[in-house]
């Protein structure tokens, strides 16, 4: 009876050792008990299917298109202020000339040197501002009680008063009391010097 008692003892103890070695092996295996991570001599490539947002060489295709495009549309805007600015300019010159045509029309029957005289002063800007232009401030000032036009005749004279060159200007429908200020250019080379002289003002 002891024999067999012994002999149960014994078996327990294998037994009982050898799962504690299993519970050993299967701990350290997991690194759930050991407190170290598993170790691979080859660590795994990442899962690119779990990354979120764009890969750095897509993100940089996108800013160059938007830089692209941020420049096309900032040329665009300046081709079309550019065009706006000779649109204007040459609706400028186109209402300089009708008023300049308007002017001399309105002055070719007139005798003497017409009878707005009094209603017209000119004044010289400095060529500094003018590009070296010779340039005449016109100022037209209806000083009677009713809506007025006015034509003006100015003559550029050498020193010995001959008239080398004749410009006209002028203001429409001027309300009573207001002021017109169109300017004057003289084509003319700078040399020699010219003068300007008011010639010619009508009331019409």
């Amino acid at each position: 009876m002891t024999t067999l008692r012994v002999r149960a003892a014994r078996a327990a103890a294998v037994v009982l050792t050898a799962l504690g070695a299993g519970v050993l092996v299967a701990c350290g295996t997991n690194g759930e008990q050991t407190g170290r991570a598993p170790f691979s001599d080859r660590p795994s490539p990442p899962d690119t299917a779990s990354f979120s947002g764009a890969p750095p060489s897509l993100l940089a295709s996108e800013a160059e298109s938007m830089i692209a495009s941020a420049q096309a549309s900032a040329s665009s805007a300046a081709a079309s202020a550019s065009a706006r600015e000779a649109s204007r300019k040459a609706s400028i010159g186109a209402e300089v000339e009708r008023s300049r045509q308007a002017a001399q029309n309105a002055l070719k029957d007139v005798d003497g040197r017409g009878n707005a005289l009094s209603e017209v002063s000119m004044t010289g800007k400095p060529r500094a501002e003018t590009s070296g232009l010779l340039t005449v401030v016109v100022s037209i000032t209806n000083m009677t009680d009713a809506k007025a036009s006015y034509a003006v005749q100015v003559d550029f004279v050498d020193a010995a008063g001959k008239v080398v060159e004749t410009q006209f200007t002028g203001a429409e429908d001027l309300a009573p009391g207001a002021r017109a200020q169109p300017l004057v250019i003289s084509r003319a080379p700078q040399q020699p010097p010219l003068t300007p002289r008011l010639s010619k003002a009508q009331r019409y």
